[in-house]
């Protein structure tokens, strides 16, 4: 049986698909619009998407739909419990931005303890020129080694920024949560993570439970230095709440590449700060050529190992 395999936001991933080896027609599109997906899927056997999103009310118009692969960990976008009753397999993609997104994290919190910000716009004001000695110093610069990063999350994106921030010579909490719960992890709770990190990255998927994960209430908890770094899911964090305490000055500042609704066509309350402490990127922390390439032959071959009878990656 030939199988029909639709990619409905082809242009989200920059790098070569390679065609899955067995019989199968191909379909794909830039990108595709919820009021598209039906008519696109209809004679679908395979959904390729990244966050296209497929909730229940579409997914029961799509009687011949027997597998969704992600193009991404995070699968949020995909009604899983709907998938579940219609016997539709949902695989993801595993292990692939294991260096990029800690990079990126890093990233941030570098420019962040280090006022790069700042300074670069001090010089391309004319600031040197002005000073008397050698340099200036409007802005902290503080140093990662010896200060403690709390992680939440602690696979292998919060193990990978784990290993950077020991290598920076930094004392490394994961906040405790509940199960299930990577071996060999030593977890602190969560209060004290809030309360002794100074530098806080998020490494967590986006479920009801971890919803708002940060509030007032818990950047009431941080140290009035402390920087918060999510390159996981938007939702994670309240954003007005966030406003609040960079406004407030109840953590020293942050770094984000997420937001809860991406593209934020209708705006959003972060991308009217204008604080040289705030950082946000537009969700590319994953997208080094690297890691890309890797993510769309690991798409196939879930795609591949699927109808062979010998999934990978399902979850559900």
């Amino acid at each position: 049986m030939s199988e029909h395999i639709v990619f409905l936001d082809r242009s989200t991933l920059q790098a070569q698909v390679r065609r899955p080896a067995l019989e199968h027609t191909w379909e794909e599109y830039a990108t595709t619009s919820p009021a598209q997906t039906v008519e696109r899927l209809r004679d679908a056997t395979i959904v390729l998407t990244n966050k296209a999103p497929l909730r229940g009310d579409v997914l029961a118009q799509l009687p011949k739909l027997k597998m969704i692969a992600v193009a991404a960990t995070g699968y949020d976008v995909i009604d899983v419990p709907a998938c579940r009753e219609r016997g539709i397999a949902v695989a993801n993609i595993r292990n692939y931005a294991v260096h990029t997104v800690p990079e990126h994290a890093f990233s941030l919190i570098l420019a962040l303890r280090r006022s790069l910000l700042e300074y670069r716009a001090d010089v391309e004001r004319g600031r040197w020129q002005e000073v008397d000695q050698f340099c200036f110093f409007d802005h902290p610069i503080r140093d990662l080694h010896g200060s403690t990063m709390g992680i939440f999350g602690e696979g292998v994106l919060g193990q990978g920024t784990a290993a950077i921030a020991r290598a920076f010579g930094m004392r490394v909490l994961f906040a405790d949560h509940a199960p299930p719960k990577m071996p060999d992890v030593e977890f602190t709770p969560m209060e004290q993570v809030l309360a002794e990190s100074d530098v806080i990255s998020l490494h967590c998927p986006l479920t009801p439970d971890s919803r708002n994960l940060f509030g007032l209430e818990q950047f009431r908890k941080m140290k009035r230095s402390a920087i918060l770094i999510n390159t996981a899911r938007g939702g994670l964090v309240d954003e007005l709440a966030l406003v609040t305490a960079l406004k407030e000055g109840l953590i020293a500042g942050a770094g984000f590449d997420v937001l809860t609704k991406e593209p934020p066509k209708e705006g959003n309350p972060l991308l009217d700060l204008r604080m040289p402490n705030f950082i946000l990127t537009p969700h590319v922390a994953w997208a080094s050529d690297g890691a890309m390439q890797f993510l769309a032959d690991q798409l196939i071959d879930n795609v591949e190992l699927f109808l062979k009878g010998t999934p990978q990656h399902l979850v559900t």
